[in-house]
């Protein structure tokens, strides 16, 4: 997902006639690196503070191998320092090559990566994981790869941001979805467990309306072309996906949510790769 919403920045720069291969490789891997890091630090954070354990809905679909002793915590939190320090060094070379609000748009992420599950702050836990999401995987990624490809910070990558994510937001609210019982129980508030399943579920079915609405909007009025009409060829996944949580959300909510992401995002992206070239 990180990749979709740096790509989708740089390609609609391409769009305006800046593209350099070369800082578009370094803003992908230096945000994978994040990415990575935060997301192992979240991890830690969980299992060190109690949160998550075997019978959580995350260590039942995948491999969790914090919780199952073949990683220790010490390793897990060093690996995702380490992981940070490399995206870190990505932003800091890009800064020195492109300027200081690619320094301001990278430390807001990293924080926000880091802050998601950090004790004392877990604004997951306070049911603002699914805003902060959308700000980092959507206008943060994107406006700062464009900026990085143009040198210039503009509304336009923002609005075409912002679909990106709400599906980012709807992957985390999935998650959330399928947790409301485990995070319940340890007294945490998600918007989800705020909500309850059948209101998660109709905010569910909003956002994603709302992503496809307003690609459909922008197609129609800017600043998007009829091009990017192309990411309604994932509707039947989507009308898949919706039937699927309304049969019971189930274990592996938030990676088939990411999935419609990603596709989403892909066609997002061919779509400004048309327009580009034509």
């Amino acid at each position: 997902m990180s990749a979709i919403s740096v790509t989708v920045g740089a390609v609609l720069a391409s769009v305006h006639g800046h593209f350099s291969v070369f800082l578009y490789l370094l803003t992908v891997v230096g945000i994978v690196f994040i990415h990575a890091g935060g997301n192992l630090l979240n991890d830690y954070f969980d299992v060190t503070g109690g949160i998550d354990s075997l019978q959580a809905g995350t260590a039942r679909y995948r491999p969790h191998p914090l919780l199952e002793g073949k990683l220790t915590p010490r390793g897990v939190r060093n690996a995702a320092f380490s992981f940070l320090a490399v995206g870190c060094a990505f932003g800091i070379a890009l800064t020195l090559m492109c300027g200081w609000p690619v320094f301001v748009i990278g430390v807001l992420g990293a924080l926000g990566a880091v802050a998601y599950t950090a004790p004392r702050v877990g604004y997951k836990y306070i049911a603002c994981g699914e805003f902060g999401v959308f700000l980092i995987w959507g206008p943060l990624m994107v406006e700062g790869a464009y900026f990085v490809q143009t040198g210039q910070l503009h509304m336009e990558p923002v609005m075409v941001s912002l679909p990106l994510g709400i599906l980012v937001a709807q992957t985390l609210l999935a998650n959330n979805m399928r947790d409301i019982a485990h995070d319940t129980g340890r007294g945490f508030k998600t918007l989800a467990n705020l909500l309850g399943e059948p209101a998660s579920l109709k905010l569910y079915l909003l956002l994603m309306v709302i992503a496809y609405g307003a690609v459909a909007f922008m197609a129609f009025l800017g600043p998007l072309t009829r091009w990017s009409l192309l990411v309604f060829l994932s509707v039947p996944l989507a009308i898949r996906l919706l039937n699927e949580m309304r049969g019971g959300v189930p274990q592996d909510a938030d990676a088939r949510t990411g999935n419609l992401d990603v596709v989403f995002g892909f066609l997002l992206v061919i779509s400004l790769i048309l327009e580009a070239a034509l």
